[in-house]
């Protein structure tokens, strides 16, 4: 499947990419969204790519060979962010983009272990060579440290009933054995999802310990960001959403003292300017030619 980057339009114009101009995207992938912002930015805009997917890596830098040394695109998480623009020499950017989650293309790559729709190890990680897979996990945790993890990274409201068929059913190897697990215990819900959507989204915000690299990274955006500059976060869930509101929402005030504190002594001053009052959704045209884009949600903030 070709990869189709999400909300590209939207991207580009919320970066307002210029020649001159320094980018990081943190979230790589195969590289659609960096190539949209060094053609815009074109002839002497900069991007550094960061991915700890090495598959990500080899098939950004065939989409981006024609930008020659204007991309920079490294093997690593964007924990580092800071760390990498140290390497670079770049003190401040002018755009920082996060596309949260999984890609198309890992969901595609069948041995990878993403998807509930074809047999597969139960792997999981973006980065292969990361410490624990799903598999790991399913078959190592405790009933009830199992159970928090399907209801806090999955919000499965049933997470008690599945750990607990997951304990009896263990060894679990492959993404069908699992499938077959939880389908025999939720339905999905009201909302028509797949039962088996929750509980992989879980276990792979888990194994790629994706909202504690959210947590750290959004703090180094600030000091990273120039004046002016624009920070473009998409999610995919609720979770990462609502980190990303509330981190911009708190860095757009002045005072975050309790709103019954009659005198501020926060000493907060706001660092970032709320340029998406409401999230930015895709329109219908793009969700009816990439159905997976239904769920992305866009929030940006320009550095004070």
């Amino acid at each position: 499947m070709t990869h189709l980057p999400v909300l590209y339009n939207e991207i580009i114009h919320a970066m307002q990419p210029h020649r001159e101009g320094l980018y990081i995207d943190c979230t790589l992938g195969a590289g659609g969204h960096a190539w949209g912002i060094l053609q815009a930015s074109s002839p002497d805009g900069q991007l550094l790519g960061l991915d700890v997917d090495p598959q990500a890596i080899d098939l950004a830098k065939l989409k981006l060979a024609e930008f020659g040394n204007r991309a920079y695109l490294v093997r690593a998480s964007y924990r580092t962010l800071l760390q990498q623009m140290v390497q670079l020499g770049w003190r401040h950017v002018d755009g920082i983009l996060l596309d949260l989650g999984l890609s198309s293309m890992q969901l595609d790559t069948r041995v990878r272990g993403f998807s509930f729709q074809t047999e597969a190890p139960l792997d999981m990680r973006f980065d292969p060579q990361g410490k624990v897979s799903a598999a790991d996990l399913v078959n190592n945790l405790e009933e009830k440290e199992l159970a928090d993890l399907l209801f806090h990274y999955g919000e499965e409201r049933r997470s008690r009933q599945v750990a607990r068929a997951i304990m009896r059913a263990r060894p679990i190897q492959t993404t069908t054995q699992l499938v077959q697990v939880v389908s025999g215990v939720t339905s999905g819900g009201k909302s028509g999802i797949h039962p088996a959507t929750r509980t992989f989204q879980a276990l792979r915000i888990a194994v790629n310990s994706e909202l504690e690299a959210l947590e750290e990274v959004l703090p180094q955006t600030l000091e990273a960001l120039a004046p002016g500059g624009r920070l473009a976060i998409i999610s995919f869930h609720s979770l990462e959403d609502r980190m990303a509101k509330q981190f911009i929402h708190k860095e757009s005030m002045d005072c975050i003292c309790p709103p019954r504190q009659p005198i501020c002594t926060c000493g907060h001053t706001a660092t970032l300017r709320e340029l998406s009052k409401r999230v930015v959704r895709p329109q219908d045209e793009e969700i009816r030619k990439n159905p997976r884009s239904r769920s992305a949600r866009l929030r940006i903030a320009e550095r004070i």
